[in-house]
């Protein structure tokens, strides 16, 4: 296969069994994710073969292939990568068999059908992969709003209790963001024709110097998409819930994936294209970073419901991102995009492993769970990876990407950076917080002798009706003791949580690899960031050296 074919054949593969999967009958659960599987595989060799054949020190868009797609308007179907969003298609390529792999057994909600699952989860991975991939502004944004469309159903179809009113919170924030891309975007397209030719080509609107005050007005309508869709605070609310109802491949997708397009954006578009309002908004960005990674972090501390804790621990690292990205140095922003990669390794994680304890107890709640690291040590050694990872330990991948953004930040904004190093402090507590009261201490929850469990379970269902023929009775009494326990006593002696199975461990060790690897060894993914990080730089105005931007007081916030 031709080179230039590479991120077709990425786009292509997945729309297409994505379409074959949602073909099959109804019944045919089991091929529908077979198929799926073997997709998403082809999907990931495909991306290790666009990186063997990527030159770091080659042209800046590689693999490139452009098709007219509608003329008269200069748009272009045009594919290409530099080494920013290559990495982001190899995290694709990874986390989508994993997310497979960890939905194997998942049953859906009523009378749906795992199929539909299946190839909504196809089609979001070729959005995603157009997303990354696009080279044309125009078609950037059709995957950009297209990729709403298979998530809001993932949230919305196969969630939790809530997942209707999760998604629907979602698809609205992400599309108000988008039509205001979306006007931008048009205006863009004024600018390019006044400016001789109209057109959409990254590489042709990187060479138009736009009117510092159009600049601003431009940078905002792409910011606002940008900084929903990352989250940053305040733009942040639909994340925890969206994170709490989504299923766990969902959650492990939209946290690891789909909200990078926010932070990949402001690289790719609001730096290069408009640097003088990148350099003017700087500091009011870094403040909505730094609030992010303070005001996320304590919110973190105060949850009791595991899968909205992870939600805002990813809000706190997104703060950390756009700290490396805004502050213009080569160092922050190489760090600031292996931090995407690494974010979406170790959250996905621990995303995977809250999961997969949540489907052995039943509840999302952290006082249900107690003792588990005795009945599951397996398990339990996961969950401390991962929590260690996202909490940036050295020795795991996340710890180098921070410590690039905190010292590549330092020369140009200290102010934010030391306030920001707050934030690796607040990290520890809830995470070791969280593992500590699920995994350690005196069995409780689940784990509860009999004894106990009968007695609390009692009480809880004290005054609760006996349950009518609909058996609407006993759904209130178990909905009631799942406040503490995760069901009734005489369920519960069939709930004892069991070790990883083999498939389990299957989906765990890439991203437990991959942590331990990229903690001590992270140079591949970084000689390939950071040229495209470099040439960015330059784009907005650093220094050849990734200093203080140009007009910008040196070493001042």
């Amino acid at each position: 296969m031709s080179d230039s074919l590479l991120l077709l054949a990425m786009l292509v593969v997945p729309a297409l069994g994505a379409a074959g999967v949602a073909a099959l009958p109804r019944a045919n659960a089991a091929l529908a994710r077979q198929v799926t599987l073997g997709v998403s595989l082809v999907v990931l060799l495909l991306a290790v073969l666009a990186a063997v054949a990527f030159d770091p020190d080659g042209d800046r868009f590689q693999l490139t292939s452009s098709v007219p797609w509608i003329p008269g308007f200069g748009v272009d179907f045009a594919l290409g990568v530099d080494g920013i969003a290559l990495v982001m298609l190899l995290l694709v390529g990874v986390l989508v068999p994993v997310v497979v792999l960890a939905s194997w057994r998942d049953v859906a909600p009523g009378r749906r059908s795992m199929r539909a699952f299946w190839a909504w989860l196809l089609l979001l991975e070729a959005c995603m992969v157009g997303v990354f991939a696009a080279t044309d502004v125009f078609l950037f944004y059709v995957f950009f709003e297209a990729m709403l469309v298979p998530m809001y159903f993932i949230v919305g179809s196969f969630g939790g209790p809530r997942r209707q009113y999760a998604a629907v919170k979602f698809f609205l924030y992400s599309l108000v963001g988008g039509l205001v891309m979306l006007a931008a975007v048009i205006g863009l397209y004024v600018v390019s024709e006044a400016a001789g030719e109209g057109t959409f080509s990254f590489t042709a609107l990187n060479g138009i110097d736009i009117d510092p005050g159009v600049q601003r007005l431009l940078f905002l309508g792409f910011f606002v998409a940008f900084a929903i869709k990352a989250p940053l605070v305040p733009f942040h609310t639909w994340l925890p819930d969206a994170g709490a109802e989504a299923p766990i491949g969902g959650a492990v997708l939209l946290v690891g994936v789909l909200d990078k397009v926010g932070t990949f954006g402001f690289l790719r578009y609001c730096l290069p294209l408009f640097p003088d309002a990148s350099r003017e908004f700087a500091p009011y960005v870094l403040v909505l970073a730094v609030a992010g990674v303070l005001y996320a972090a304590l919110l973190a501390m105060g949850q009791s419901d595991m899968k909205r804790l992870v939600s805002y621990t990813s809000i706190a690292h997104f703060g950390f991102i756009a700290l490396g990205v805004f502050a213009f140095t080569t160092e922050a922003g190489t760090g600031a995009v292996l931090y995407m990669v690494n974010h979406g390794i170790a959250t996905g994680l621990l995303f995977l492993v809250v999961g997969m304890l949540i489907a052995r107890g039943g509840s999302r709640l952290v006082g249900d769970y107690g003792g588990v690291a005795g009945a599951a040590p397996k398990l339990a050694g996961v969950f401390l990876v991962a929590g260690l990872a996202s909490l940036a330990l050295p020795g795991t991948n996340s710890f180098v990407s921070e410590f690039l953004v905190l010292i590549g930040s330092f020369p140009t904004r200290p102010v934010f950076t030391v306030l920001a190093t707050v934030g690796i402090v607040l990290a520890a507590l809830y995470v070791l917080l969280l593992y500590q009261r699920t995994m350690h201490g005196p069995p409780r929850g689940i784990l509860a002798g009999p004894a106990d469990a009968d007695a609390l379970t009692d009480a809880l269902t004290d005054g609760v009706p006996a349950a009518p023929a609909g058996g609407h009775g006993a759904s209130a009494a178990t909905a009631t003791a799942t406040a503490t326990l995760t069901a009734p006593a005489p369920a519960r002696a069939v709930l004892r949580v069991r070790d990883l199975s083999r498939r389990e461990v299957a989906v765990v060790a890439p991203l437990v690899a991959l942590i331990v690897v990229l903690g001590v060894y992270p140079q591949p993914l970084v000689r390939l960031i950071e040229p495209a990080v470099a040439a960015t730089m330059g784009d907005v105005g650093a220094d050849p050296a990734g200093t203080t931007p140009a007009g910008s007081p040196e070493g001042t916030d």
